[in-house]
């Protein structure tokens, strides 16, 4: 007998054949008994017939049942996910064309998992599961009765409405499911924040819009979702098409900039807050784009994480900074790294191959940064720094004041220095309680011992209070803006002459 779990699978001809041999087999049994019995019984042609018949239709009927199941089977693994056990992506376009049949507004909300991978990455895919199984009992609550939620694969779902006023209801319950997720989802003895962002598109009566074209409307809005901060929940808009178009052509630009060497460095010197003397330089990178409009690296370099060609265009970075600050001495060389660079597994690797390649001192390498990158995958960002560290390389958080680090996050990180946003320092030179905060914030980087300095002063009396502040150094274009390697090198050459660097009239770089 069958298991229903495993139900027997017949091609049509076995359907006929297999029948036919049973009962050809249960007859030659029956002549075989009576050959070897000693009572010979005549049994009538036209019963065996009918009873032949009678065990084909039987045999037949079980055969067809079983393949019934097996059928049934077949067609629930097409439109559920045997993981969620939710309705996966066929059925959520099966469903969109039947409401739009109807004459409805149809909202379909696409939900994509934030942190998931790196969930994956570092606890594993049996982990991984659990949270997708939490995520769509969230789901699942949050739609309730008013809407269908769905699991497209991986780590994301959609939920679909349909009816009057479907999209403003479907942006209500996106919105509370966002407040469910905001808290960690408990896993065991694990609390997990993960967080989504959530993609909304609409197909009204009067404008139709296909499944796929509904999918690719919530899918772009859900990046922008991304782009935007995560968290959070934006409808598609007709801007966004072109928006993507432009950075698509950024992204083939960037990477034939790569190929064309249109990328060069400048950099900005940092002085001791109270010599004035150059202690250290930043390198800033800039794209030569020759006739067409000019991007800066704010425009750029995000289209460059999205893509991955920041790892590339990072590691030239890295590599022509270090070959550029051999020549400087002793000053220290301070590199931005991006949270994409941050979360490569072969970044320390590169790292250390440039190093021993170039003969670079380590101790002379400073990398800066965000709060931005740790607190995206912070378990991966403390082992990355922790291999970073192990080779002598310093590690300063750039752009302080402008997050949410607290003193558990700057005690777990340790950096070796804090640079003060430029926004801090604004402020803090108009407002008391502004000012009140950038005294606390040296205090706490004196008390965890870091190094500190002011970004983006411009004025005498904003470097004056940050000398009186406490910090060490001072970086803005009171000083010096951002410079070619060639204007660097004479600085370096004046001061390493005895000679005052700022008086020798350099012009900065035009891209600055």
């Amino acid at each position: 007998m069958f298991a229903p779990q495993t139900p027997l699978r017949l091609t049509p001809t076995g359907l006929v054949v297999l029948p036919l041999g049973l009962v050809a087999g249960a007859t030659a049994l029956v002549f075989a008994v009576v050959s070897q019995s000693d009572r010979i019984t005549i049994v009538s042609p036209a019963a065996l017939l009918i009873a032949a018949i009678l065990v084909y239709a039987a045999i037949l009927f079980f055969l067809g049942r079983s393949s019934i199941i097996n059928l049934r089977v077949i067609e629930a693994r097409a439109v559920i996910d045997p993981l969620t056990r939710l309705p996966n992506r066929h059925a959520l376009h099966d469903d969109i064309e039947q409401s739009a049949r109807r004459g409805d507004e149809v909202a379909l909300a696409m939900i994509d998992l934030d942190s998931f991978k790196q969930v994956n990455d570092h606890y594993g895919h049996a982990v991984g599961d659990q949270l997708i199984e939490a995520c769509a009992q969230m789901i699942r609550a949050a739609c309730a009765a008013e809407a269908r939620c769905y699991r497209l694969g991986g780590d994301e779902f959609a939920m679909v409405m349909s009816g009057k006023v479907a999209g403003t209801i479907l942006e209500g319950i996106s919105r509370s499911l966002l407040e469910r997720m905001a808290a960690p989802v408990k896993l065991e003895q694990r609390h997990i924040a993960v967080g989504a962002s959530i993609g909304l598109a609409r197909s009204m009566p009067d404008a139709r819009l296909t499944p796929s074209e509904m999918l690719r409307h919530a899918d772009v809005a859900m990046s922008m979702s991304k782009r935007g901060g995560k968290m959070r929940c934006t409808w598609f808009n007709e801007a966004f098409d072109q928006r993507r178009e432009r950075m698509r052509e950024i992204e083939d630009e960037i990477r034939a900039g790569i190929e064309g060497g249109e990328f060069h460095l400048a950099y900005q010197p940092l002085v001791d807050a109270t010599t004035g003397a150059i202690v250290a330089t930043e390198a800033l990178l800039r794209w030569d784009r020759g006739a067409r409009a000019p991007l800066g690296p704010t425009a750029f370099i995000p289209v460059a994480e999205d893509s991955g060609l920041i790892n590339p265009l990072g590691l030239w970075v890295l590599r022509q900074a270090v070959c550029d600050a051999m020549r400087w001495g002793d000053i220290t060389l301070s590199v931005n790294i991006s949270a994409a660079q941050l979360r490569n597994p072969d970044f320390p690797i590169k790292l250390g191959e440039v190093l021993e390649e170039t003969g670079f001192p380590a101790h002379q390498l400073e990398l800066e940064v965000t709060e931005t990158c740790l607190v995206l995958d912070p378990e991966v960002a403390e082992r990355t720094l922790d291999v970073i560290r192990s080779f002598g390389v310093r590690i300063a958080l750039d752009d302080f004041g402008t997050g949410y680090a607290s003193i558990g996050f700057l005690r777990r990180f340790r950096f070796e220095k804090l640079k003060l946003d430029r926004s801090l320092v604004e402020l803090a030179g108009v407002d008391d309680a502004s000012r009140a905060m950038m005294i606390a914030s040296i205090a706490l980087a004196r008390a965890l011992n870091m190094a500190v300095t002011a970004e983006g002063v411009e004025t005498e009396e904003q470097a004056e209070m940050a000398r009186l502040a406490g910090c060490d150094q001072i970086q803005g274009w009171l000083y010096y803006r951002a410079l070619p390697t060639q204007a660097i090198d004479q600085l370096i050459a004046a001061q390493a002459a005895g000679q005052d660097p700022a008086a020798i009239g350099i012009e900065s770089e035009q891209a600055a």
